[in-house]
């Protein structure tokens, strides 16, 4: 398996150095500066490759894409929505002319990756991020103010939901929607207001979950075949949490929900992102076995942990302490990448770390669950285990 870490840019807090150090030897990045439903040229692909892989010191590749937005008309309409695949295909082109062979993508509507606090502080004085279900119903109940969002949760959830929302600041309230609504590290999604985000939900009042999977189904019987022509591998990321928000569907939250779109569109350039957190978060997900049943489509992993609670709420855990049994997906990850050939080979990195050590320092700008030591913990804990499982 292939050792990578996620760079943001030439303004990421976190060198290029600081990644080599890492021993990370591939980098996963975008071209976040490109509007979403632009099409990125190979100039541009070009100039960020030159600055990821040249330099005195040890070679970096830049060598997975994560992401290349999807835009909302794509996710509202389907394939009829022909400018903005045109345009995304044209983005896969430029990346494979440079020699990048792995594409992350998500089909999240609205949001992508949500949580309710950035900085919740664990027993060690170490900062996690925290999806916490009754100040989620606060948003949705009493921000938001989303019509049928009562029939969302339950008698305690929605009392819950409202104490927490009377004991808030104008500063509570204000991080609540930054937290929820902006756009966060990686969000491949656009920041909106609450006039905004309403204004969004509306758009999708008549697409429920089968409209959605059907659009995706279109969205990939579009770009597979220009995918499998040059070689390339697009990974669909699960949805984070696995579950519906806001009123919206979710369409990649569950192994069965991965095997209907391998099914509709069987191309092996349909591949899968396996993010055992967002997985992870869903109790019903058996993270081993997602992994045995779709070895052969996975070529990029997310490694991390959570821990879930009774309500739905979780927080992520250090990587080796939550729900996930990674011992055992590493098992299931290293057999599958053991029966391929070298230029096929896992990519890996480890996810979303918390803020320790000297990232706590007030002063010091970071970005929400991609610190340097965080992360670098969560490798190292990983990279123990891959080398104590291949010895064994």
């Amino acid at each position: 398996m292939r050792e990578s870490w996620r760079w943001f840019g030439p303004d990421d807090p976190v060198s290029l150095d600081d990644v080599r150090q890492a021993g990370a030897r591939e980098v996963v990045t975008a071209l976040h500066q490109v509007p979403i439903g632009e099409a990125w040229t190979v100039a541009e692909v070009e100039e960020r490759k030159r600055i990821i892989e040249s330099g005195p010191r040890s070679r970096l590749d830049w060598t997975v894409v994560e992401s290349i937005p999807i835009p909302d008309d794509v996710k509202r309409t389907g394939g009829v929505a022909t400018r903005s695949i045109a345009a995304w295909i044209a983005s896969l082109e430029a990346l494979a002319a440079c020699g990048i062979r792995i594409v992350c993508y998500n089909f999240m509507p609205v949001v992508d990756w949500c949580r309710t606090d950035l900085e919740w502080e664990l027993p060690n004085g170490a900062r996690a991020m925290r999806f916490d279900l009754a100040r989620f119903a606060a948003f949705e109940l009493h921000i938001l103010q989303r019509p049928g969002a009562e029939r969302d949760f339950d008698a305690a959830t929605r009392a819950r939901a409202k104490a927490v929302y009377e004991a808030m600041t104008e500063d509570d309230v204000a991080a609540l929607v930054t937290n929820i609504a902006s756009a966060l590290p990686g969000s491949t999604t656009e920041p909106l207001t609450i006039p905004a985000f309403r204004d969004k939900l509306a758009a999708y009042r008549d697409v429920d979950a089968a409209v959605l999977r059907r659009h995706l189904v279109e969205f990939l019987q579009a770009v597979t075949p220009r995918a499998e022509a040059l070689g390339v591998t697009l990974t669909l990321h699960p949805d984070d949490p696995p579950r519906p928000l806001f009123g919206l569907p979710r369409v990649a939250s569950s192994g069965d929900d991965y095997a209907a779109l391998f099914d509709a569109v069987p191309s092996p350039a349909n591949g899968m992102c396996y993010c055992t957190g967002s997985l992870g978060a869903g109790p019903a997900n058996d993270l081993p076995a997602i992994a045995r049943r779709f070895g052969p489509r996975i070529a990029f992993a997310h490694l991390r942990a959570t821990r879930r609670e009774a309500d739905g709420s979780f927080y992520e855990s250090d990587h080796l302490d939550g729900e996930v049994d990674m011992v055992a997906v590493l098992k299931v990850l290293l057999a599958e990448d053991r029966a391929r050939t070298a230029d096929r080979k896992i990519v890996f990195r480890s996810d979303h770390g918390h803020r320790m050590l000297d990232d706590l320092r007030p002063t010091k700008r970071t970005n929400p669950g991609y610190t340097a030591i965080g992360r670098l913990r969560g490798l190292a804990e990983l990279r123990g285990v891959i080398r104590a499982l291949e010895a064994g």
